[in-house]
């Protein structure tokens, strides 16, 4: 597995258990019998997008034996691709020599997350876990925070399971705009037309002009063994939905990275773009949410722990779990919604949380409760985040979150009847707000370090300063005639 001489990467430090070895040998074993020519293998970078290297088939046992080296610098850029560290200097702000100098960083491919691409049948896919080069793991990595959060629930005797409701816009492309002038950095977006034209959630009409696009989003989905239940026409104009079966652990997170990895890849191949942005620019677009499903299972036996008793709305536990998540709801929104864009989707009476509240089976409550006695799908669905967030930072903040209201016994407040009346929280108003609470919790300092809570903001700080450094066409129409 060294693929050469000696012991390798994996095997020197300890990373590749008895059962990984055995996994990565069918893989292995696969690849050959399949005739795969080349493999994709990627980690998920701070903003939840992949990144990584193609590498020819007979590399692989290599690359399971010894890792594949990254650009440390993949890891410190904005949402714009530029590096927003000082990796020249001795110190980039990790610590003398830690990141600095454009130095590697080491990906280690996860067997069990093996894939053959259905529209690249010529390849395959392995996500990757990124270590320090000495074998330490990368403390930068969001995969690997998402682990230790879920460990420190199993240690407390819990599992956590979620569901996805997933909510994106797929527009067919008229111009690529591919003229060397459209490179920028970012470069120009696609000229886009509709698919259809929206405003009549869930009719099988509107279903039909969108079923060319969600065929080929489904069958791939289905190829990839991804857990997909619904297909549906969303409100808005080339607006889609779809929905997962839960899934337990990492299995979401990893599962909503692959489906928007693949919506994008496929879509592009057939002249379409699909995108996951909070709320595209063009009349009358209706803003897409990731209504995030969960509950906590009793570890061993599976008893889901949120259903009630008669008589409660939900189970002692679920309340208290229901009341962390409130609790941390604004320094949470950095990791839920983490573009500047997706803060304006936080409007009253748009099916939309604008406020800090829980609700019975109400969907302009941030968190709305969905449980019965007897009913062994109790659970709750968090409406606060994006589609464009960062897959494991949304679900570990939910589950270290969820976890500091179990341990210390909080209580949920009265669900809300009407959402966009109350006297609750608001939700921050813009990602500047977000950036501030994030930035001062002491709670994030605690549960996910004092580095990654300056890592995090210092990358969304350069976005935010970008932002607010740029001139609107808002800004050109209210000013440039007027004075």
């Amino acid at each position: 597995m060294s693929g050469g001489g000696g012991a390798g990467f994996a095997e020197r430090h300890g990373l590749l258990s008895d059962a990984a070895r055995a996994e990565a040998e069918a893989v292995l074993a696969r690849v050959a019998e399949e005739q795969l020519e080349v493999v994709r293998v990627s980690f998920v970078d701070q903003h939840g997008v992949l990144r990584g290297k193609t590498i020819l088939a007979d590399g692989l046992a290599g690359a399971f034996g010894n890792g594949i080296s990254m650009t440390s610098t993949l890891l410190l850029k904005d949402t714009s691709h530029r590096t927003v560290f000082p990796v020249w200097q001795g110190d980039a702000g990790f610590g003398a020599g830690r990141m600095t100098g454009a130095s590697d960083v080491v990906m280690l491919p996860d067997p069990a997350s093996f894939r053959r691409l259905p529209w690249s049948p010529h390849s395959g896919w392995l996500l990757g876990d990124l270590y320090q080069t000495d074998g330490r793991p990368l403390g930068l990595s969001t995969r690997g925070l998402l682990r230790d959060a879920l460990g420190r629930l199993a240690a407390a005797g819990y599992d956590f399971v979620s569901g996805l409701e997933v909510e994106f816009h797929v527009l067919r492309v008229t111009d690529p705009r591919l003229a060397p002038e459209d490179g920028g950095q970012p470069e120009r977006p696609p000229e886009t037309e509709l698919v259809s034209h929206g405003h009549q959630y869930l009719t099988e009409e509107r279903y039909d002009r969108l079923e060319t696009v969600f065929d080929l989003v489904r069958r791939n989905a289905v190829a990839l063994g991804l857990p997909m239940r619904s297909l549906e026409a969303e409100f808005g104009p080339s607006q889609c939905e779809v929905t997962f079966h839960p899934a337990g652990g990492l299995a979401s997170a990893d599962n909503m990275v692959l489906f928007r990895s693949m919506a994008k890849q496929v879509c592009r191949r057939h002249g379409f773009h699909a995108t996951f942005m909070c709320r595209p620019r063009f009349p009358d677009a209706m803003a897409s949410g990731w209504h995030l499903h969960q509950s906590v299972v009793e570890r061993g036996s599976g008893r889901n722990l949120f259903v009630p008793e008669p008589g409660e709305a939900i189970s002692t536990l679920g309340r208290q779990w229901i009341a962390g998540l409130l609790e941390h709801a604004a320094e949470s929104c950095l990791l839920s919604t983490p573009t500047i864009n997706g803060y304006k989707r936080y409007r009253p009476f748009s099916l939309a949380p604008d406020r800090v509240q829980w609700g019975r089976d109400n969907r302009g409550a941030m968190i709305r409760a969905l449980a019965a006695p007897g009913d062994p799908a109790s659970r709750i669905e968090n409406r606060v985040g994006e589609p464009a967030a960062n897959p494991y930072l949304y679900l570990a903040s939910q589950v270290l979150s969820g976890l500091d209201g179990i341990e210390r016994g909080l209580e949920a407040p009265a669900p809300v009847e009407t959402p966009y009346d109350s006297d609750a929280r608001v939700l921050p108003g813009n990602l500047g707000a977000a950036l501030e609470a994030f930035r001062a919790s002491r709670f994030y300092r605690a549960q996910l370090g004092e580095s990654f809570v300056d890592y995090l903001s210092t990358i969304k700080q350069a976005e935010w300063q970008r932002y607010l450094a740029s001139v609107s066409e808002w800004e050109e129409r209210e000013y440039f005639s007027l004075f």
